[in-house]
């Protein structure tokens, strides 16, 4: 078998042309990992809509319905900072939907990519930041409500720390949180993780990988998790608009290696998401979002 991916065409909902959150990103990582034949038809799966109850199990019943049916106040929309529509709402809920589906093709095949999610700063009444439901949450209350996983670690590599998702697992030990994140940036306001390493401002490939390479390996031998949910953010890249570090796509690359080998190679399944990518060169933005399902074909075909 060949590594699984999720998508859906409907990741990519329509926004105004002058927006900065660049939507079209997750059709044209789709298309272009296709064209330069990184990845098959076949090895893409579609995930469906995902009932009521799973998103209930990180969310208030009262958010998910205000935001869904379009009466969420206009102050708790510009939190978010997308104009709400049908399609966003329909697309926010196939991405929780992706995230979910990853995380069981992952425990099944021992790793899997979703070409989208990782919108870590949901809070489980409010959304933030881009951020709307918490998709790599959800999947893992969802997956240990179903006794599918004892034990999660959650390594989130996107360049703003994982806030809300700090905050929802605050008093799980089941969830190991680990966010690595440049300390001068959104938002302004941290919560505390299980493990927090800040970052100074415009830090290079070195140095972001050998402090990375410090806390993972002993992370996973202290909580053997049954699951890695990691989040390959790249706007750590010195070319992003949001990001205020300086790794290059060469450094991308040999982060997304260095966790995926270090994770599967010690028998430890991975579930990759997008994460964050800011840059108005798409063709730029979608390249450094595509080295993580590059590196995870290589990682799948050599240890798996």
């Amino acid at each position: 078998m060949d590594l699984p991916l999720v998508y859906h065409p409907g990741y990519s909902a329509p926004l105004p042309s002058t927006h900065r959150f660049p939507m079209a990103k997750f059709r044209l990582l789709h298309d272009r990992l296709l064209r330069e034949r990184v990845v098959y038809p076949q090895q893409f799966h579609q995930p469906d809509r995902p009932p009521l109850e799973w998103l209930t199990s990180v969310h208030s019943l009262d958010y998910i319905q205000a935001y869904s049916q379009g009466t969420l106040d206009e102050r708790s929309l510009r939190r978010i900072g997308l104009p709400w529509s049908p399609a966003l709402v329909e697309r926010t809920w196939i991405a929780v939907g992706g995230t979910i589906l990853t995380a069981r093709l992952a425990l099944q095949q021992g790793l899997a990519c979703n070409l989208a999610g990782g919108t870590h700063h949901a809070f489980p009444d409010y959304g933030s930041g881009f951020c709307i439901f918490n998709d790599c949450a959800i999947a893992a209350r969802l997956l240990l409500q179903e006794r599918l996983v004892e034990r999660i670690l959650i390594v989130d590599l996107d360049v703003h720390q994982g806030d809300g998702t700090a905050w929802i697992f605050q008093d799980d030990p089941r969830v190991f949180t680990f966010s690595m994140h440049c300390e001068a940036n959104f938002p302004a306001r941290n919560q505390h993780s299980d493990c927090d390493v800040p970052l100074p401002e415009g830090m290079e490939d070195d140095a972001y990988l050998q402090q990375l390479a410090q806390y993972l390996p002993d992370l996973l031998s202290q909580v053997r998790p049954n699951l890695v949910i990691y989040n390959a953010g790249v706007d750590p890249h010195g070319g992003d608009r949001l990001g205020k570090l300086a790794l290059t796509d060469t450094g991308l690359f040999r982060r997304e290696m260095q966790v995926l080998e270090t994770c599967v190679r010690q028998g430890y399944p991975v579930a990759a998401v997008l994460g964050g990518g800011y840059c108005e060169d798409f063709n730029a933005l979608v390249y450094r979002h595509s080295l993580c399902q590059r590196a995870a074909s290589d990682v799948y075909r050599t240890w798996l």
